[in-house]
């Protein structure tokens, strides 16, 4: 018999999320992952917030829900509250019961300055690699890095002379703006929207544009990430990143290889290394020069006769895995966030959201 498609009111329903989530669903596994580094951050919320006043929306649903925007290419804080108020996973994800109420986007403008810091991204992902499940997939002794760049949130028309001068846009919201023939730099011009941008393009015969550059460091077993950074972008800013991304992830002075590619062949940056106890296992850049020279390599045979360094040099490519994930699936093609700090924490907090979308399959291959 044809069941009736009538809908039927009723005036009292009995919903628990818990049941309403299947117990092999992925985000089982990472919502317990996350309650056990935000319980690591408990005194940095602490501090955070004052002690008195009114009760405050917790920082810790607000840390969930961020991270489900993340993880499910959610455009804005607007689309998430919207999502939220009837998706029962997310609310069970965020720690809503059925009947509470969403909170207002603009909850995310007055809380990120905040709560949404580097400080806080970067204590998250660390309290989330030392948790001993995930501590003991990692490689302590060998790690690649890499650079990326984020493209800002400023049009190239924003990008104007820092004396006040040039021609100023046509009439209108979008006016439009003759380039033709100005000469711009960064040392002449800034955006007027996003100061922090920088003018920039990361290899010949590709655009410039008004970005950022965004640094991984990954260890080189599971390619899990395991330290970030945002740097003004510039010629020199992924040698002086990477090296700043070992000294703050490696405990004490024991030695460990850095996989990298050929940008990264560099007699300054190899020297720099190795008086760091750091193996460079970076690619050799022996390119033709102009004047039909191959171009001598920073890297000699103390490094290349091993057999690791081979292996680096296969390894080490998997960090374009992170980055093809935060711009494809973490919103990280075109940054919506001003500011190098913001931006530093949003890239920081889209690492340690990449790593959970990893760790449930390799904790349960681990066992």
């Amino acid at each position: 018999m044809r069941g009736s498609d009538e809908r039927t009111g009723s005036l009292f329903a009995y919903v628990d999320t818990e049941a309403r989530v299947p117990a092999d669903h992925p985000a089982r596994r990472i919502r317990e992952l996350v309650n056990a580094a935000l319980g690591e951050l408990d005194a940095v919320f602490s501090r955070l917030y004052a002690g008195e006043g009114r009760p405050s929306i917790p920082p810790e649903r607000l840390m969930r829900a961020s991270l489900l925007q993340m993880l499910y290419s959610i455009r804005s804080e607007r689309q998430l509250m919207e999502r939220l108020e009837f998706d029962l996973l997310f609310r069970w994800f965020v720690g809503l019961g059925i009947d509470d109420p969403v909170w207002d986007a603009s909850v995310f403008s007055k809380n990120r300055d905040r709560l949404l810091t580097a400080e806080v991204a970067q204590g998250f992902l660390a309290a989330l690699l030392a948790e001993p499940r995930v501590k003991r997939l990692l490689s302590h002794e060998h790690f690649s890095v890499d650079g990326t760049l984020l493209k800002a949130w400023a049009s190239m028309k924003s990008f104007r002379p820092r004396d006040g001068g040039g021609n100023p846009p046509d009439d209108g919201r979008n006016g439009e703006r003759d380039f033709r023939g100005e000469r711009r730099s960064n040392e002449t011009h800034a955006s007027t929207t996003d100061p922090d941008a920088r003018l920039y393009r990361k290899s010949n015969g590709q655009e410039s544009r008004l970005c950022y550059l965004g640094h991984a460091l990954m260890e080189n077993r599971h390619g899990l990430a395991v330290a970030g950074d945002v740097t003004h972008a510039t010629g020199t800013a992924e040698r002086e990143a990477a090296l700043d991304l070992v000294d703050r992830r490696r405990p004490g002075q024991r030695r460990i290889t850095l996989g990298g590619d050929k940008g990264y062949d560099v007699a300054d940056f190899v020297a720099e290394s190795r008086a760091r106890n750091v193996t460079p296992h970076v690619a050799i850049d022996g390119h033709v020069t102009k004047t039909g020279k191959h171009r001598k390599t920073a890297v000699d045979a103390r490094t290349t006769r091993h057999p690791g360094y081979a292996i680096s040099q296969v390894v080490r490519k998997r960090i374009e895995e992170i980055f093809g994930w935060g711009k494809t699936i973490g919103g990280l093609a075109q940054v919506k966030l001003r500011g190098l700090a913001k931006v530093r924490a949003l890239f920081t907090f889209a690492l340690a959201a990449y790593n959970l979308v990893r760790l449930p399959k390799l904790l349960e291959a681990s066992g």
